[in-house]
């Protein structure tokens, strides 16, 4: 069977960017998000300039029965990677922010990620090659007030991917996270935090196509993890040293909207 990469989160920012590089390589594509009009633009752009055949699913992860339709519909080919980067977020107090937005970013970050990673991967342990890349976050190397359950969802991405690296090895096949800190993405003005000290006043706000290059590079190199960023490698070395009361503080701070 034909061989493709399949990215979640294609029709825009980090997503958009890695189904570039992934077609730029050769790679056939399956492009997955819920907006349509957005992946058939990427789609038509990705196979007139780098010949390879790009499929468009829509889809909204965060549903079950439209994850077993999209599972159905690239029953037909080999999925020899699979890039794991729908997801969303939040800003304001958990009690407060809306119950039904604060359960679906646990389906979508969480559980669509750890579904598809399930059931796809066994085929590529089989076939003795593969690649799995998840976009994590330095979010999840400590709580995070303010965006609390965006914070706990990456927390799970990072230690899943590391933990199934080290299950993956001799296989052929292996897990890669990528764990960017704040991207200029509509992602930050949909979750509310492009209002935050992370934002305003960081003055580490990275482009999504330096962190999907990155990313790429570090599957394509097997390695468990990749932290983008100087300064986001020195937060996050300090996180493991330092007290969980501290980190937290500091994560609160920078997470409150300053307007």
């Amino acid at each position: 069977m034909t061989s493709y990469a399949l990215v979640t989160g294609a029709s825009s920012g980090i997503g958009r960017e890695l189904a570039r590089l992934l077609a730029k390589d050769g790679n056939n594509v399956v492009l997955v998000a819920r907006r349509k009009a957005e992946l058939e633009v990427l789609a038509r752009e990705l196979e007139s300039t780098y010949r390879v055949i790009a499929r468009v699913v829509p889809c909204d992860l965060g549903d079950a029965a439209a994850r077993d339709a999209l599972l159905a519909a690239v029953a037909d080919v080999d999925v020899d990677i699979l890039v794991n980067n729908a997801g969303f977020g939040s800003n304001g107090k958990f009690w407060e922010n809306d119950a039904v937005r604060e359960v679906g970013m646990v389906e979508l970050n969480v559980t669509a990620l750890t579904d598809l990673t399930r059931r796809l991967l066994p085929a590529m342990v089989l076939r003795g090659r593969g690649r799995v890349l998840n976009i994590g976050s330095t979010a999840g190397f400590q709580p995070g007030p303010w965006m609390t359950t965006y914070y706990a969802t990456k927390a799970f991405v990072n230690s899943f991917t590391q933990a199934l690296a080290y299950e993956l090895r001799g296989t052929g096949v292996t897990a890669t996270v990528s764990c960017p800190g704040p991207v200029a993405t509509e992602f930050s003005s949909i979750a509310g935090n492009d209002k935050s000290a992370l934002f305003k006043k960081s003055g580490g706000v990275a482009e999504p196509a330096a962190i999907a290059h990155e990313a790429y590079q570090a599957m394509l190199q097997g390695k468990p993890m990749i932290v983008h960023g100087a300064r986001n490698k020195l937060a996050a070395s300090a996180s493991k040293v330092s007290p969980v009361a501290l980190t937290t503080a500091i994560a609160a701070s920078l997470n409150r909207r300053i307007s």
